[in-house]
């Protein structure tokens, strides 16, 4: 399983997500109302687990971690690799 599919998975199986496939790279996910702030921090708490990694509190923006794209980026940027294929 790749970053986009436990990502995806992750998001799908543990928040309210009506559609699973109309969930697009772009979608806000505060914005949609698919995760509150408190439910960011599981999402947090999910990539740094899950790949390895350490979000730093000044990482926790929405340019980093708004999207499953922005959130994909991030990972790879923090593992030091490309982007993950759409």
């Amino acid at each position: 399983m790749d970053t986009q599919q436990r990502l995806r998975g992750f998001i799908t199986e543990n928040f309210y997500v009506p559609d699973a496939e109309e969930l697009a790279l772009d979608t806000p996910l505060i914005d949609a109302g698919i995760v509150d702030s408190t439910g960011m921090l599981e999402v947090i708490a999910f990539i740094e687990g899950a790949f390895g990694i350490r979000v730093e509190d000044r990482e926790t923006l929405p340019e980093n971690l708004g999207t499953l794209g922005r959130i994909l980026a991030f990972i790879a940027r923090k593992q030091g690799g490309a982007v993950a294929a759409a």
